[in-house]
């Protein structure tokens, strides 16, 4: 009864913490055009709009809270094992772009691409990797699915990156492991990161001098990487894309549907009214009067006088 009573808390309490509100704006690129041009391997990062993304906001200094591995569509995989894997996970026809991700509720999972359709993304490409090992990638993000989402992780990683000033140095030797040594399971980033080190492809590797050959490069635990870490990497190439097509004829930006009300965007869903053009003429005479009498030196009236 008792474990019953926790298990309602803690999912209504991961319901609290994973709610997103609907989208307050249009997002600012055109998702039937990305979807097309997305590639299997990329990495899409995810602006949440959750209390759990605010709070991943908060501890790392980013924007982006989510990191999701795009696969492809089933129907592209060769291999009929791993076409059997995706379809144990989620029921979907074979032409639905998909992707993994690592989420506090369900674990790893295959989600269809349309759920982020809604949200800011950015997609992060690996720069030159081959193909197979890109399916390497892709294979080891397969076979995780079913691992449960880590919260311990979660917390271990805020403990990580508080200053020590704050929590005392030997809480960070029992970071990421468990009782009995062994890693546990990570969280989206982590889950990434893994599968980019099994084929010794770089994110941020740490770099440290070497006599022989100049500088030596050391793989960085994969449950220190946090959704950022994607973008601010030189192995990742970063590609936007706009709310209009700009390979259309220049100037494509005077095409754009600027609003002819003269409304001021404030953020938060803040408009402000235009000034009056006779306002903003009297505010324009009176400037320039002011800096006229300042820029000139005064003069007697009457040159004449002593």
């Amino acid at each position: 009864m008792l474990k019953t009573f926790y298990q309602k808390m803690q999912e209504k309490f991961d319901n609290w913490l994973i709610f997103e509100p609907p989208a307050a704006e249009i997002m600012p690129y055109d998702f039937s055009r990305l979807k097309y041009e997305l590639r299997p391997g990329d990495v899409i990062l995810v602006e949440g709009r959750s209390r759990i993304s605010s709070v991943i906001r908060t501890i790392t200094q980013s924007p982006w809270t989510h990191a999701a591995l795009y696969i492809g569509r089933s129907i592209d995989f060769e291999d009929e094992h791993i076409q059997a894997l995706i379809h144990q996970h989620i029921e979907t026809k074979d032409t639905t772009r998909l992707i993994i991700e690592d989420l506090m509720d369900k674990g790893t999972v295959i989600t269809p691409l349309n759920y982020y359709r809604n949200h800011h993304i950015r997609i992060c490409r690996p720069i030159g990797i081959t193909p197979s090992d890109m399916h390497l990638v892709i294979q080891y993000a397969i076979k995780s699915l079913g691992q449960p989402y880590n919260v311990r992780h979660l917390l271990d990683l805020t403990r990580f990156l508080l200053p020590w000033t704050v929590l005392p140095r030997r809480w960070g030797s029992s970071l990421f492991r468990t009782t009995s040594g062994e890693p546990e399971s990570g969280i989206c980033s982590s889950l990434i990161a893994e599968a980019f080190s099994s084929v010794q492809f770089p994110i941020l590797p740490f770099v440290k001098p070497h006599e022989e050959q100049g500088v030596e490069l050391f793989q960085r635990n994969p449950y220190l990487f946090t959704p950022k870490d994607f973008d601010y990497s030189p192995y990742f190439e970063i590609i936007k894309y706009p709310l209009f097509n700009p390979d259309e004829p220049l100037p494509y930006y005077r095409r754009l549907p600027w609003t002819k009300s003269g409304f001021l965007h404030q953020d938060d869903g803040i408009l402000t009214g235009p000034q009056s053009k006779t306002k903003k003429r009297l505010k324009l005479f009176r400037r320039k009067t002011t800096d006229e009498n300042h820029s000139e030196p005064h003069s007697p009236k009457n040159k004449d006088a002593p």
